[in-house]
């Protein structure tokens, strides 16, 4: 039984790029609540975090870079080839994390809560989740994903999946074993048959979560069924410039949710939301020029807004493009300003920042909350 009175928790492990967080977000689109344990544990040692002074004191202030930040990847290479290392870099984080993620559940509206965490077996967490899912690839396609997504070479590839225990290990302590090995829709349809076991499907009818009074507007929470619609729309407004396919958009409902601005029962605008970290990031905006676009835009930033908070958000990156910065004001009258890079402040938010900033794009920022998780101490 888990500590969380009303939550069934879903303890989600699985080795390196074998898709793990593509399952949680598939998960969130069904409704659970989802906390991401190990970026939780990059948040631990930020500067002036509760575990950035304890990871200098152990390893030396060689990790250090000029920034005065933890460099994870000096950090990365000394704990996957030393044991030793690992064992005391865990020792350190797993408290914080486990802290962390206990007052992000008692916070969570949502009934059905995921934790992906590539060690949650050797945690803590193992013993207060209601099921264990793990997410299995071959070995070759963990390499080609590395080697296409991160940028590595096939030794830096091969050196992280072997630094990591075997897969049949997760496997044997599932409850549920996805195997992510084909397409998005495969994905899918085994993570909503695993769904069914434990709570309803939510209705398939569109999930309105605004309506302008007048009931010429509405905002709808996009769902892989509405795959077709928005690559259309993308591809129209955007004049052809970023062509969408239904497969596009399927696989980007892996990284992201959608909210779907309607009138009169047709697609008229959308935002794309990544959720990483308790950052909130709009890398996609678009409204077609027939509706008012300083109306639109506030009815989506504003859902984006409420969304956001529901998800326990600290702060909201919208990338505005360019092209329709003659917008900004609607965005300024919402509390959002703009920054740079060195402005944000918090590690995170600069990570966050740096991760997901589309090309062509000025960065507007707004801090949701003022108490943040894993804060300063």
């Amino acid at each position: 039984m888990n500590n969380w009175p009303g939550k069934y928790v879903i303890g989600l492990t699985g080795n390196i790029a074998t898709g793990k967080s593509v399952v949680r977000k598939m998960l969130e689109h069904l409704g659970a609540y989802s906390i991401d344990a190990d970026t939780l544990s990059h948040r631990a040692i930020a500067q002036g975090a509760p575990g950035y002074q304890k990871v200098i004191d152990t390893f030396g202030k060689w990790i250090v870079d000029g920034t005065g930040e933890i460099n994870r990847a000096k950090l990365g290479r000394l704990v996957f080839n030393d044991p030793e290392a690992l064992r005391q870099l865990e020792m350190i984080l797993h408290p914080l994390v486990e802290q962390a993620v206990d007052l992000m559940i008692k916070r969570a509206n949502q009934r059905v809560v995921v934790i992906e965490a590539i060690k949650l077996l050797e945690s803590n967490l193992v013993g207060v989740c209601d099921a264990v899912w793990t997410t299995y690839a071959p070995e070759s396609l963990q390499k080609t994903r590395l080697m296409r997504k991160r940028n590595m070479d096939e030794q830096d590839a091969l050196q992280r999946i072997h630094s990591q225990s075997p897969q049949a290990a997760k496997t044997a302590a599932a409850h549920v074993v996805i195997q992510n090995t084909g397409s998005f829709e495969d994905t899918w349809k085994q993570v909503v048959d695993a769904w069914k076991v434990i709570s309803p499907i939510p209705d398939t009818s569109p999930v309105v979560i605004h309506k302008a009074k007048d009931g010429t507007l509405s905002v709808q929470r996009g769902q892989p069924r509405d795959s077709i619609n928005i690559a259309a729309l993308i591809t129209r407004l955007s004049a052809g410039m970023h062509p969408q396919s239904q497969d596009d958009i399927m696989a980007a409902f892996g990284e992201k949710a959608f909210l779907l601005l309607v009138a009169a029962q047709q697609l008229v605008g959308l935002i794309g939301l990544q959720v990483e970290n308790l950052v909130a990031c709009i890398t996609d905006l678009y409204i077609d020029p027939s509706i008012p676009v300083d109306r639109a835009l506030k009815i989506l930033a504003t859902e984006v807004e409420h969304a956001s908070q529901d998800l326990q958000c600290e702060a909201c990156l919208f990338f505005l493009p360019t092209s329709v910065t003659g917008q900004e004001s609607v965005l300024q009258g919402l509390g959002y300003s703009r920054r740079t890079l060195q402005t944000l402040g918090v590690q995170a938010w600069r990570d966050a920042a740096i991760e997901s900033q589309p090309a062509n794009t000025i960065l507007l920022f707004k801090q949701l909350r003022q108490d943040r998780i894993l804060r300063p101490i």
